[in-house]
């Protein structure tokens, strides 16, 4: 392991992970890339059951890497994941959408 790659430590709280996730996020993404480039990524957990039926579509969605950043940082106040601090805001929107239009 060379002195650039992290290994995931344990963490106490959601908060805590949200925070490393967060802070270290442009030194995984540079790790991942060296590991895509090695060829040492495989298919993981999620797609693979999508393969074997078990969900019959995985959304995907790009976001700016801003953006991403400033969810990660509210969701850390938060104590909550950015992925889910991201489906709540989704599914406030799309409500405020909904009642929007009803009006």
């Amino acid at each position: 392991m060379s002195e650039e790659e992290l290994s995931v430590p344990q963490f106490g709280t959601e908060a805590e992970e949200a925070e490393w996730w967060a802070n270290n996020q442009n030194q995984l993404a540079g790790q991942f890339e060296r590991s895509a480039a090695e060829g040492r990524l495989q298919v993981g957990s999620v797609v693979r059951r999508a393969r074997e039926g078990g969900a019959s579509t995985l959304p995907s969605i790009a976001l700016d890497p801003e953006d991403i950043s400033r969810a990660c940082k509210f969701a850390a106040r938060r104590g909550q994941l950015y992925e889910s601090y991201l489906k709540a805001l989704l599914h406030e929107a799309l409500d405020a959408e909904e009642k929007k239009k009803a009006s």
